[in-house]
């Protein structure tokens, strides 16, 4: 797979494992990994690690402008980046995903939207309900949103337009996972075709259960970084 793959529609889709080796695959492999799993903290801290990684991968593709730098000895030279960005992520799952970027991009505004899974009566097939959605205005600014999990695409497409429809058109977009499913790559890429939007994902996973789940994956990243809800 190229370094930059492309879906049918032609969005950009960044794998960051196919990309180049790093230390990345550690911290994915111990977010599969169902005996790492049992430590809640370690979890967390990788999704967080996770989101450092990725922010710094697309830092890549930023503004950059020139500032000088006084130091204690005299004035250095630097490029520094230059975009207004807001991070926004997917209640609860996210939580630990978004720390990752806010550390990378500490001055960054935050966004937050609340949904869920709500299934039938099958126990199988599902909607998404957005119970809440707080966002700053994204006018003109650069949007990140971070979703460890990219299994339908359905979560991510829907909070995107949630966000526009509260917050306004960002200048452009990130969508940023740490797993995907080919279909959900696919969803995305058809659904939000004629949008500014990039993709950023860790890893492309075939398979996805009768439940929606990522197979093989790493089960549900809400319950393992927080325990299970009711």
């Amino acid at each position: 797979m190229s370094d930059a793959r492309r879906s049918r529609n032609m969005m950009t889709v960044h794998v960051i494992v196919n990309e180049h080796n790093s230390v990345y695959n550690r911290f994915l492999a111990e977010l599969r990994d169902k005996e790492i799993q049992r430590d809640s903290m370690r979890f967390r801290r990788n999704l967080e690690r996770a989101g450092e990684i990725t922010a710094y991968e697309i830092s890549k593709t930023f503004d950059y402008a020139p500032a000088d730098v006084v130091t204690p000895i005299g004035v250095a030279e630097a490029m520094v980046p230059d975009e207004r960005v807001v991070v926004a992520s997917v209640l609860r799952a996210g939580l630990p995903f978004h720390q990752g970027f806010l550390n990378c991009f500490d001055g960054a505004e935050s966004a937050f939207v609340a949904a869920r899974r709500h299934y039938m009566e099958n126990h199988r097939d599902f909607e998404i309900r957005y119970d809440s959605v707080y966002t700053p205005s994204l006018k003109g600014k650069l949007l990140l949103l971070v979703d460890p999990m990219l299994a339908t695409g359905a979560s991510v497409v829907t909070a995107y337009r949630e966000l526009l429809g509260r917050g306004g058109r960002p200048r452009r977009a990130h969508i940023a996972a740490v797993l995907a499913s080919e279909r959900g790559l696919e969803h995305v890429a058809k659904e939000l075709e004629d949008e500014p939007v990039t993709l950023w994902v860790g890893a492309v996973d075939k398979g996805l259960t009768p439940s929606a789940y990522i197979a093989p994956g790493m089960g549900d990243a809400g319950d393992l970084a927080f325990g299970e809800k009711i």
